[in-house]
């Protein structure tokens, strides 16, 4: 469809593997996508995470919309440039917070309209105005913006919701802007309802997309229904293309900045600095320094804030967080 495509290289009955060619380079299938929410992965540098040997990673539409900004992200290079992430980046739409912060939002035919968890302010997320934040992004892989049907739901509710799902899926496709490399996804809902999840998928095949998601699941039916769902959807999928089974993750809550081995790293970023007053602290040989950037947002390092903290201290400062050494290793 737009120079995006999967080429199969083995099946096994249902299973497969392939190649995910991309304008960000190859994806080797079946693969695991690090989540980089806010445009990090948690407690990892990008080295870190390229040494694991993942090939993508994911990004979130609604929490780099609060911060810093989707605008902004695009004048500093695009999401690539932003995370020191040169490979492929899939970007999820904003459609789990629809149910994961249902209290914080309001729900109608057009869109959704936000509060902000951060700092209360309004904000407005449409299928169109969200393809147009990923394109800002410069997401490889853009998601289309869907609800993610709340679990346990009525058979009625699962219809209204996926229906409403379907409808968003097509005003996704219009505005999104083809561009070869770059695909375009679209998810299946329809609860744990089989036949509201043949008809998803039949209606996004209709519309036609560079893959296709499975949604709605790991949120509280149980692994037997999960599969079970499954086995009732990916048979009307396209045999060739990608699919992307959403949300199956067990992760952890570890530290939120730089590198997390303090106590064994050896690069000088990762220990605190000696007390009393000095210049501005030199770039260490990690990527957390050598890009001077927290691995949070919207705070930026840089020596001579570092520095300007130092002098205002009598003691010892992470040279992470610039902060007074009161964070007991949680960032560093």
């Amino acid at each position: 469809m737009t120079g995006f495509f999967h080429r199969i290289t083995a099946t096994d009955g249902a299973a497969r593997t392939g190649i995910l060619h991309t304008a960000h380079g190859e994806v080797p299938t079946p693969a695991f996508m690090p989540v980089g929410t806010a445009g990090t992965v948690k407690a990892m540098t990008a080295d870190a995470v390229r040494a694991t040997g993942a090939a993508i990673v994911l990004g979130n539409t609604y929490h780099l919309m609060l911060r810093p900004g989707a605008e902004r992200v695009a004048r500093l290079g695009g999401l690539h440039a932003f995370m020191d992430w040169p490979g492929p980046i899939l970007t999820d739409s904003g459609g789990f917070q629809v149910m994961s912060l249902a209290k914080l939002r309001k729900l109608d035919a057009e869109g959704v309209t936000f509060q902000s968890h951060l700092d209360g302010a309004t904000h407005r997320l449409t299928p169109e105005r969200s393809i147009e934040i990923q394109h800002l992004l410069d997401a490889t892989i853009t998601m289309v913006l869907d609800e993610c049907t709340a679990f346990p739901a009525t058979v009625e509710e699962a219809r209204a919701s996926m229906q409403l799902s379907m409808r968003w899926a097509q005003r996704s496709r219009q505005a999104f802007r083809p561009r070869p490399g770059y695909g375009l996804f679209g998810i299946v809902q329809g609860s744990v309802y089989p036949d509201l999840r043949e008809a998803s998928a039949r209606a996004l095949v209709q519309t036609g997309f560079d893959g296709y998601a499975v949604g709605g699941l790991a949120i509280g039916e149980g692994q037997a229904t999960t599969f079970a769902v499954l086995e009732a959807t990916v048979p009307h999928l396209p045999a060739d293309a990608p699919r992307y089974l959403m949300g199956r993750r067990h992760a952890r809550r570890p530290g939120r900045r730089g590198c997390s081995a303090a106590s064994t790293c050896s690069t000088a970023s990762c220990r605190p600095a000696p007390a009393g007053p000095r210049g501005p602290i030199p770039r260490g040989a990690c990527s957390t320094c050598a890009t001077r950037a927290s691995r949070t947002m919207p705070g930026r390092w840089t020596p001579r804030a570092a520095a300007r903290r130092a002098r205002a201290t009598a003691g010892p400062i992470c040279t992470i967080c610039s902060r007074p050494r009161k964070c007991s290793g949680r960032c560093c």
